[in-house]
């Protein structure tokens, strides 16, 4: 089993980059100066960007400079075709232009204007690839940075030792944007879980809905982590990136970018809509039925123009309450999930406050009974507490299923219709830094049954009949299975405290700790609720003409 000191590979070595990992993010970090976290990591991002794009043009410059000397190509000849866009764009490498190339900017780290060179370097390669017109940040000269400072960046990011096909080949520059984004979103605490999910989270949710080909969908992407990890796990199992058809959509502007440029780097094709928008007021793909949907919404949000969509098509359970879009957000992935068929239906995997499933403020209660009654929830899962950057406070993982038959899981699996398997992972996980948690069982494929990943998913798996998956048995403490019949007399409730028998989880000497901390972490969602009860509630009399 997993203890809290189980330490696992880092998704970065020095070996790997030629540099520490962390020293590059602590010298990176030092020369913001006082420039806030939020602003500075899309100077640095953007700047990662441009080095990959810049790498990838000298790679195939390299190799197309060794295949025109094999065919006797050489002087102004062989000088014309190296400069030929289309020399490059059909071996689908972006074509950077001579004054956006890395070495160029290099040498002129320490110019006064730099700053602007490097925004007129990522306006160049917008007017020559029109995949990324719109797309990235040209705003370095507008935000001050001192022009050593930014001449010193672009040195260290220089240090990444990302040139050769090994490198490539193990995605190092990819992972080196993702620690990175990781790390920014740590500095900036909640403002950052905007953008970034846990890697530990992804996993977890990627490896439960197995997404080996099809359509996969997050309508509030961020920086495009679950796109990442579902490239990764079909990858991992045989398949190919070719198989899989990304659709996102992501409604602040910054972070659309983000994203944009996080699957460029993996060479990862995707369609983002045209410009970033909000999925509830302005659906980018109203027609779309994913085969996967994968997605982490801001939890509990009041303002989300439920006002304006009261007879949306949506709803096909009930109206969500205009005071939290919990439940806009379900029946969205419940919309845009590809119906049942003869290979099955679509899966969904998503995280959610705990408050909803329980909850029965404006109509909620009656949601979840028409959903879980419709026979959609195959899985819920209560998880740690500190596992967001966002909150303390402990979630749950929902997953929804058009067809339980079996025909969606690959090699076959059990007929489970009107059953739910309910996991209680509350006791796993350790504590990565004094305010974050981790699941073990992050890195490589597949993860070891003995992690914590692979204890959530063996089960599930089990539980599904899975080719090659022992044989189901509920673990007291654990996980149960459980049919609608007992889900009703719990008065639909979804928690998973009320199924698993949380009295014979194993003894363990922070049990009590743990413990301590999923109270408090339960405490603090009521009383957050109760202030956004209170709000509304005061917004209501004011309207009514009571109250200031």
């Amino acid at each position: 089993m997993t203890t809290a000191n189980s330490v696992e590979a880092p998704i970065l070595s020095a070996s790997e980059l030629g540099v520490d990992p962390e020293e590059l993010w602590q010298a990176a970090d030092k020369l913001r100066g006082s420039l806030d976290a939020a602003e500075y990591k899309h100077v640095v991002l953007g700047l990662i960007f441009l080095k990959y794009i810049s790498d990838a043009f000298e790679a195939r410059r390299e190799a197309l400079r060794e295949e025109l000397k094999a065919d006797g190509i050489e002087g102004q000849g062989a000088i014309t075709l190296l400069e030929s866009r289309d020399e490059y764009t059909a071996e689908n490498v972006f074509w950077v232009p001579p004054e956006a190339r890395w070495a160029k900017l290099q040498g002129q780290g320490k110019q006064p204007q730099i700053g602007k060179l490097i925004d007129d370097a990522m306006f160049a390669i917008e007017r020559d690839n029109p995949k990324l017109k719109g797309k990235l940040s040209r705003d370095f000269a507008r935000r001050g940075i001192p022009a050593e400072r930014l001449g010193a960046l672009i040195d260290q990011i220089a240090s990444i030792a990302i040139g050769s096909d090994e490198a490539r080949a193990k995605d190092v520059l990819g992972r080196v944007y993702e620690y990175f984004l990781g790390k920014f979103a740590a500095a900036e605490g909640k403002l950052g879980g905007e953008f970034f999910t846990p890697r530990s989270v992804v996993r977890l949710l990627v490896e439960m809905i197995e997404p080996y080909d099809g359509r996969v969908y997050d309508p509030c992407c961020g920086s495009g982590g679950m796109f990442v990890q579902s490239e990764s796990f079909a990858e991992a199992h045989g398949g190919s990136r070719n198989n899989i058809s990304i659709f996102g959509q992501e409604s602040n502007p910054t972070t659309w970018r983000l994203a944009h440029m996080n699957l460029a780097i993996r060479g990862i094709e995707a369609n983002l809509g045209e410009q970033p928008a909000d999925s509830f007021a302005h659906d980018l793909h109203p027609d779309l039925k994913a085969d996967y949907i994968l997605a982490n919404p801001p939890f509990n949000v009041s303002d989300w123009s439920g006002h304006l969509l009261r007879r949306d098509v949506r709803w096909k359970f009930g109206v969500p309450p205009l005071g939290n879009a919990n439940y806009a957000w379900i029946q969205h992935f419940i919309h845009h999930l590809a119906p049942a068929g003869p290979h099955g239906g679509g899966v969904a995997g998503f995280v959610m406050a705990n408050g909803s499933l329980s909850s029965h403020t404006g109509g909620e209660g009656e949601i979840r009974q028409k959903i879980i009654e419709a026979d959609l929830v195959d899985c819920i899962v209560a998880m740690p507490p500190q596992l967001f950057l966002t909150t303390g406070i402990p979630v749950c993982l929902w997953f929804l299923n058009r067809d339980k038959k079996g025909k969606n899981v690959r090699g076959g699996g059990r007929d489970r219709r009107s059953e739910t398997l309910f996991v209680d992972a509350r006791h796993l996980g350790h504590m990565q830094t004094r305010t974050l948690r981790v699941f073990s069982g992050v890195n490589g494929y597949p993860a070891s049954p003995e992690s914590d990943i692979g204890r959530i998913v063996g089960a599930y798996r089990s539980w599904r009949g899975e080719s090659g998956a022992p044989a189901y048995a509920d673990i007291p403490g654990f996980c149960k299975s459980v049919d609608i019949a007992e889900i009703e007399a719990h008065g639909f409730v979804l928690t998973p405290s009320r199924y698993v028998d949380a009295l014979a989880a194993p003894d363990d000497e922070d049990t009590f700790q743990e413990k301590m901390k999923s109270l408090a972490g339960e405490l603090q969602e009521r009383m957050h609720e109760t202030d956004r009860l209170s709000k509304i509630i005061s917004h209501n009399l004011r309207d009514l003409g009571y109250g200031s």
